[in-house]
């Protein structure tokens, strides 16, 4: 999760420094060669002004930042919730319960609230309780 993290600041970072690089080799032209360039280069003025599209461009990544954030913060939340967990012997019918985090739930073995790891066998099934609904495992 984090090299996904490094990864995409890293190609947001290369793209800043492209831009901002493109724009003061802009800037030390004349201002009439610039406007004959860019109207040349693009067969007309330009839509917008160039303040309003850094504007934009700011805006739209603080929105996706904001975003990203809020998505890591709500994963972070649900991987910290706690679940009842029980386990059923299929032979036996015999059942456990357990309390766990939903991040401690690893495959077919768990490690309860208080520090036990539980591994499950083949011929027995795990059942998350969540607050409203159960999901077999």
């Amino acid at each position: 999760m984090l090299a996904k993290f490094l990864l995409t600041a890293t190609v947001i970072l290369v793209a800043w420094l492209v831009v901002r690089n493109r724009w003061r080799g802009e800037g030390d032209a004349p201002p009439r060669l610039r406007a004959t360039a860019h109207s040349r280069a693009l067969g007309a003025e330009p839509l917008m002004p160039r303040g309003a599209v850094k504007l934009a461009a700011y805006g739209l990544v603080l929105l996706m930042l904001g975003g990203t954030g809020f998505y890591l913060f709500q994963d972070w939340q649900r991987e910290r919730e706690i679940v009842q967990l029980q386990v059923v012997n299929v032979y036996t019918g015999e059942t456990e319960r357990y309390e766990a985090r939903r991040s401690d739930i690893d495959g077919r073995r768990f490690r309860t609230l208080d520090g036990r790891w539980i591994r499950i066998a083949e011929m027995e099934r795990l059942i998350e309780r969540e607050r409203d609904t159960e999901r077999l495992r």
